[in-house]
């Protein structure tokens, strides 16, 4: 750092003694002096190669493109299109995607192209075409988002984007399944309503967690309003392990991540 004219802005670390991972992330600047990424790079490689290191570079100001899938419940594409409005969500959207054609205002209101991706029963798994028109012919997204994406993904794609999709869900799971969770939550008398973010792996629902957080009720809130602060749950949880996963925050630890918020 010294010799390249680099402070270090931030820097965090974490050891965990049951899995023997070291994970470090230091966010560097130079002082007016323009360094080549590949240059930098080069000269690492020989000390990480000595010490093994599972690394990587990246520039901050470099905003990943990130594609975002979402079925008919809007309220998590609301939220990611409003942040990434206001800057507060440093990414480029380079399209939507859904198997239904709702929010296509929404999406061509941000400027954002608007994909209608009908799955039918029969056919070759259309988010596999997702992942080979998009993904691969194009080379230019970094992770997906599935934005209450009602639909199970292919084991080739989960396969093919290892923590690089990003789902999120109630976290009644494994209780409560099914299309109404809420109502299912009530007659059960359930005091805390949550959402859960994590990476999508072929195991359904069982990706490594990303951010999880939790609000209180009590035995009068009717099933409604338990959707209703469910939403409220689920936007606040994806939005921000979008911004974990975009600022390079997020190292996974077997069948868990290590998050430096």
């Amino acid at each position: 750092m010294v010799n390249r004219q680099c402070n270090i802005l931030e820097s965090a670390q974490f050891g965990d003694p049951t899995t023997g991972l070291f994970a470090m992330r230091i966010h560097f600047a130079s002082e007016g002096i323009s360094h080549d990424a590949a240059i930098l790079e080069k000269e690492f490689s020989p000390l990480a190669n000595r010490f093994q290191m599972n690394w990587s570079l990246c520039d901050s100001g470099y905003r990943p493109r990130v594609l975002i899938l979402m079925s008919a419940q809007d309220h998590c594409l609301h939220d990611l299109l409003y942040r990434y409005g206001i800057g507060e969500l440093k990414i480029e959207i380079p399209a939507v995607i859904s198997n239904h054609r709702a929010a296509r205002e929404l999406a061509t209101s941000h400027d954002i192209p608007f994909l209608h991706w009908p799955v039918s029963a029969g056919d070759r798994p259309k988010d596999e075409l997702v992942v080979d028109e998009v993904v691969v012919e194009d080379e230019a997204v970094d992770f997906l988002v599935l934005a209450r994406y009602m639909q199970i993904l292919s084991k080739n794609v989960c396969e093919y984007l290892p923590a690089r999709i990003i789902n999120i869900h109630h976290s009644f799971l494994p209780g409560f399944k099914g299309a109404s969770p809420y109502a299912q939550a009530f007659e059960r008398g359930v005091k805390l309503i949550g959402a859960t973010a994590h990476y999508v792996t072929p195991d359904l629902d069982e990706g490594p967690i990303i951010e999880q957080d939790v609000l209180r009720v009590d035995h009068a809130t009717p099933p409604e309003v338990l959707a209703e602060i469910g939403r409220d749950v689920e936007k606040v949880v994806l939005a921000r392990a979008v911004r974990y996963q975009a600022e390079q925050r997020i190292v996974l630890n077997g069948t868990k991540t290590v998050v430096f918020r």
